[in-house]
């Protein structure tokens, strides 16, 4: 192309761009910058829900046995929102290979936490005879795993200092990529993003990617007790960064840890999600503020056992919400007169298991496992090995050394098709699936009253649409256009992922309604148009546009599905609010999440005459769990919701008032 042909491409968009934008915004209704409007919401839920379990909190400090109670109740909604573990079978153990070096050897074991589904790790063993301590160590999201470097140089320090320690590969990590290729090459930009794909596809079969982990190395732990080298009394857990979320889930699960140690994590979640958003699939269990646990609470969950918190002053995990962690742990400590089992060690240094923090640890779990208080030093130039040197399989992973292996999302396959031979709720009477619904979307059932405020209007293709602001108590402000004729015959909901600013924009739609006398009602649902949250707030490497506020919803117990639901029902009682329109019959047409929402709306409420769902909209939750590696599906997710139905049980139990375009 020519720099004249590129200069007049060039100014044409500068013309023409800030029209187009200003078109947009002559559609807006709400007057504040909007596009915080849905986090802010989510972030207010949570502080309540935070303040009522600071509030049992300081109940719990009042003696130890309100303490204790307290401890048991955290427990109690840690395996509520973790659901059933699988059953343990054959561990199938195998050992690969194995590498001498001064004063310790390196087995490569491979092992089954279930069926056919391989776990990889590094078992480093002290020479000599005898029972010794145990360590498991949890890898943080590096690329190389076990083989990290930073991890080498911990184990080698326990090792040397009278340790067998178990580093264990995490899934989507190391050996053991879920989502790969016939060839084994990943499919994805990384691990996190694996996780994040693989929990959404958990989500909805009642499982998550903290769950899968916790079990993989409740397993481990299982392998580790197993070997005859290991003192199953003494055995301890530690972890950096994701590494140090496994170990505090892990911390609070397993009875059978001694002593622990989590490293560049521990901070408080309230002010981690307010501040910085949510982080990987691995990182939360959905519903964790619904059930008002903090970070704190699953260390608390194990008190008094002996706990050391490694952090790095400058680290970009939030040091002052470490401490206010620390505070709290101070004090359930204090209260049972057990100070001496807990220890902050801070390094001026960020995130990280560095030198200072391994030596830390190790001296750590030589006092509490072995008596001993001598202070532990890294010596130099330790024998650190290539990523390929410690490989367990042969080509590297799972997914090619084992052409049976069952990987996460065959697993989900698996229970998918389980689920739908079971009898569940949508084979029974739809009002026991309408129950339902509103249990998994979490949606109010309070009748509150909807207030309007009229926010002005805009010209349409000739007909003028009012403004509308929809409010109903404890929820977000709703925005929208409504064209109503003198004398309407019915009523249809347009709604569009994309907003109604490029509905209002679409040739001739409104004038098409209004020559039939129909009144035209263009919406956003929260997180749409013009309440869509900002791209820079959502890191593309998960794949989610609206991957901060979903996780939020996820978190605080109401997916974003039960609350746009939430806001179809708005508009039908704005509609009763009017004369002229709540006898009227009322349609929605709808594409995309819309088309899903008021899928789901339409099954709960039968003020909905007629639903037609346009383009290619999902038809089936089978679309997730088949092709875990698309984009933007997280906001379909209703955590459990195919124990119970999938989306065509909506469309049976909907019949004839749905039709698809």
């Amino acid at each position: 192309m020519s720099a004249s042909r590129i200069k007049l491409k060039l100014l044409f968009w500068i013309c023409v761009l800030p029209l187009f934008t200003t078109a947009q915004k002559q559609y807006n209704v709400l007057n504040w910058k909007a596009d915080y409007s849905l986090n802010t919401y989510l972030v207010q839920k949570m502080h309540r829900q935070y303040d009522k379990r600071r509030a049992d909190f300081a109940v719990a400090l009042q003696s130890a046995e309100l303490m204790q109670v307290y401890q048991d109740s955290c427990r109690t909604r840690y395996l509520e929102i973790l659901g059933q573990m699988p059953p343990k079978t054959s561990l199938e153990p195998v050992i690969t290979g194995v590498i001498k070096s001064d004063g310790y050897r390196i087995e490569k074991v491979i092992y089954e936490s279930f069926p056919q589904h391989h776990v990889t790790a590094n078992l480093y063993i002290p020479e000599g005879n005898g029972k010794y301590p145990a360590a498991l160590l949890f890898c943080g999201h590096e690329a190389e795993s076990k083989a990290t470097e930073s991890y080498q140089e911990t184990a080698i320090l326990f090792a040397k200092n009278g340790f067998v320690v178990l580093v264990v590969d995490p899934i989507s990590q190391g050996e053991r990529y879920q989502l790969t290729d016939e060839k084994g090459k990943a499919l994805t930009r990384g691990g996190t993003t694996e996780h994040t794909l693989l929990n959404e596809s958990s989500n909805l079969l009642g499982y998550s990617t903290p769950k899968d982990e916790l079990f993989d190395n409740v397993r481990s732990l299982d392998y580790l007790e197993s070997r005859p080298e290991v003192d199953k009394n003494r055995i301890g857990c530690l972890g950096n960064s994701g590494g140090g979320m496994q170990t505090a889930y892990f911390w609070a699960f397993d009875k059978r840890v001694k002593v622990a140690a989590p490293c560049s994590y521990i901070a408080s979640r309230e002010r981690t999600l307010e501040l910085s958003g949510p982080a990987d699939g691995c990182a939360q269990i959905p519903g964790e503020g619904f059930a008002r646990l903090e970070m704190a609470d699953y260390l608390i969950m194990a008190a008094p056992k002996p706990l050391l918190v490694l952090a790095g002053r400058y680290d970009f995990i939030d040091y002052n919400s470490t401490l206010e962690t620390c505070s709290e742990l101070q004090l359930v400590y204090k209260l049972m007169n057990q100070d001496d089992k807990l220890s902050l060690f801070t390094v001026d240094d960020g995130h990280g298991i560095s030198k200072l923090k391994r030596e830390a640890a190790v001296s750590w779990f030589r006092k509490w496992l072995c008596n001993d208080s001598i202070q532990i030093k890294e010596p130099g130039n330790l024998a650190i090995h290539k990523q390929s040197e410690l490989n367990c399989t042969k080509s590297g992973q799972v997914a090619t050394d084992f052409p049976n292996e069952i990987n996460l999302t065959k697993r989900n396959r698996q229970l998918y098709s389980a689920y739908n031979l079971q009898q569940k709720v949508e084979l029974a009477a739809p009002s026991k699936l309408r129950n339902q619904l509103v249990k998994l979307l979490r949606i109010d059932t309070l009748d509150k009253p909807v207030t309007v405020e009229q926010n002005g209007d805009v010209l349409i293709e000739r007909n003028t649409a009012k403004k509308f602001i929809l409010r109903k108590e404890d929820e977000v402000p709703l925005p929208l256009l409504a064209v109503i004729p003198d004398k309407p015959r019915a009523v249809v909901i347009v709604l569009d992922d994309r907003g109604k600013g490029k509905l209002a924009d679409s040739a001739g739609l409104i004038s098409s309604y209004a020559e039939k006398s129909t009144a035209v009602i263009l919406a956003d649902l929260r997180g749409m148009g013009e309440t869509a949250d900002r791209p820079e707030f959502n890191d593309p490497k998960y794949s989610n546009a609206d991957y901060r506020n979903l996780m939020l919803a996820l978190h605080v117990g109401k997916p974003l599905m039960g609350q746009r639901v939430t806001d179809i029902r708005t508009i039908l009682d704005f509609l009763a609010t009017d004369n002229r329109l709540k006898q009227l019959p009322v349609e929605i047409k709808a594409s995309g999440k819309s088309a899903i929402a008021a899928l789901h709306a339409a099954a709960l409420d039968k003020r909905i005459t007629n639903l037609t769902i346009t383009g290619n909209s999902l038809k089936s939750y089978a679309t997730i769990i088949e092709n875990p590696v698309q984009k933007d599906l997280y906001a379909y997710v209703v955590p459990g919701a195919l124990e119970y139905y999938d989306l065509p049980a909506l469309v049976r139990v909907t019949g004839k008032r749905v039709s698809f375009l």
